[in-house]
């Protein structure tokens, strides 16, 4: 095994965005009823591509997961403010999540926000900000594990049913 990050190509989009999904679906996600518009928003990869970073994760040369990488503001940005990076859609295939794919691309957003801030080389970001779902109890261990902790003041509720958490990183 050897978990490979870098810039996705776009013709790993696709597939990319079936990972997400499929990551979500598997989580208990996509349960809500009218998930089906949210599970077309996390396989649009090339939609958020112009606007964000898309990262993906590969082990020993196949696509096992993605994240989608917001250095500074933006449409891409949910909850990020001043001086803030943001990571989004993170999602590791099922059948490859336990490899270290989704903390190598933590990582990389981690580096990403520290170094440069983003694609345009403005300077690095002070900290790095996240929502999660209330029932992704593993992605909440790996955010925690790797220096994370909860903001609740910055909870939020993107549409009934939604609860999202917020998670904060100082760089």
């Amino acid at each position: 095994m050897s978990i490979e990050v870098r810039d996705a190509e776009p013709s790993e989009y696709d597939a990319i965005g079936k990972i997400v999904e499929a990551a979500f679906a598997a989580d208990g996600q996509l349960d809500a009823p009218d998930s089906a518009f949210y599970a077309g928003v996390l396989r649009d990869v090339a939609g958020r591509a112009g606007a964000a970073e898309i990262i993906a994760a590969l082990d020993d040369g196949v696509v096992v997961g993605g994240v989608t990488f917001v250095p500074r503001g933006g449409p891409m940005a949910d909850i990020a403010g001043d001086g803030e990076a943001e990571i989004r859609m993170l999602g590791v295939a099922p059948d490859a999540q336990g490899r270290g794919a989704g903390s190598a691309l933590m990582r990389e957003c981690l580096d990403r926000a520290a170094r440069d801030g983003g694609r345009d080389g403005a300077p690095g970001a002070r900290r790095v900000v996240l929502s999660t779902n209330t029932i992704a109890h593993g992605s909440h261990r790996l955010y925690e594990r790797l220096g994370f902790v909860r903001d609740p003041a910055r909870d939020w509720t993107p549409v009934p049913g939604v609860d999202l958490l917020c998670y904060v990183r100082e760089l």
